[in-house]
């Protein structure tokens, strides 16, 4: 596993597994079981997701030294509405997940009129050491720039949707000015977007040897960006964490870059239907 240094020296795989939206037929466990064996020593859960507890049991069940695994999760809306909100959230977050501290804390979208009241409590976690990093999902660059007003301790991450249909190069470069880790949800398009079938990106795997899924994740591993793809698929997990033995040449990038279509499949932060 190949590792993303955050501005706090906290070291992150570049490679993580996202764990939203398994559908309840699904074995949630068995999911961590696989994906930590198939590799991946990220994964991304949240508290919206409601598979907090399963993500936790996969872990203890796995047999890996908890220092080995890198967890994300997230505070939600709902819990932004105080401090006590916040921190219980938090604190609920741990207990789901039998951790006695969690690798990534987030914020998972920018609340208008709260997010910076939440930012501050975010600190106090760090600070307190349950937390090994701080981050925002869904920021947007006059997000960040409000939130600079009032930071002591700076996001190491902004985690938001980022593909080849939806680059958000104004964003990356500032968060990338800033210090600040960008990690990319739906990565693929969660399968909707037809970017495995794109032709530039299928004519740049078969040059590779690679499927058109690798070539989009390393695509972000050579714009410095950590990705987050979600299957419960072994095999689709072995596949896509098989990406660390080639690399893309400029051509491949710009031509990945030149796909850039502003398509969403979450919706926009600035949508004031968001929350």
């Amino acid at each position: 596993m190949k590792f993303f240094e955050l501005n706090n020296g906290v070291k992150m795989p570049m490679l993580g597994m996202g764990v939203s939206q398994i559908a309840p037929d699904v074995d949630g466990v068995q999911v961590v079981l696989d994906l930590l064996k198939a590799g991946y020593r990220a994964i991304d859960t949240a508290e919206f997701y409601g598979n907090e507890d399963m993500v936790g049991k996969g872990i203890s069940q796995s047999g890996i030294d908890r220092s080995e695994i890198f967890v994300t999760t997230k505070v939600h809306n709902a819990a932004q509405a105080s401090e006590d909100g916040v921190l219980n959230a938090f604190e609920q977050s741990l207990k789901k997940l039998g951790l006695d501290y969690i690798d990534l804390y987030l914020m998972h979208w920018p609340m208008p009129d709260r997010f910076l009241h939440t930012w501050k409590i975010l600190e106090k976690i760090y600070k307190s050491g349950k937390a090994r990093a701080i981050g925002v999902c869904n920021f947007k660059i006059h997000h960040l720039q409000e939130l600079a007003t009032i930071w002591e301790i700076p996001p190491a991450v902004n985690q938001y949707e980022h593909h080849p249909y939806l680059t958000q190069p104004s964003i990356r470069e500032y968060c990338q000015n800033q210090n600040i880790l960008v990690t990319a949800y739906c990565p693929l398009g969660r399968g909707r977007l037809g970017l495995l079938d794109e032709p530039a990106i299928k004519e740049i795997a078969v040059k590779h040897n690679k499927t058109a899924a690798q070539i989009i994740l390393r695509w972000n591993m050579e714009l410095g960006v950590a990705a987050i793809p979600k299957t419960v698929t072994p095999s689709r997990m072995a596949e896509n964490f098989d990406i660390f033995d080639f690399a893309l040449n400029t051509s491949d990038i710009d031509a990945i870059n030149s796909l850039d279509k502003g398509i969403r499949v979450i919706r926009d932060p600035d949508d004031p239907n968001s929350y």
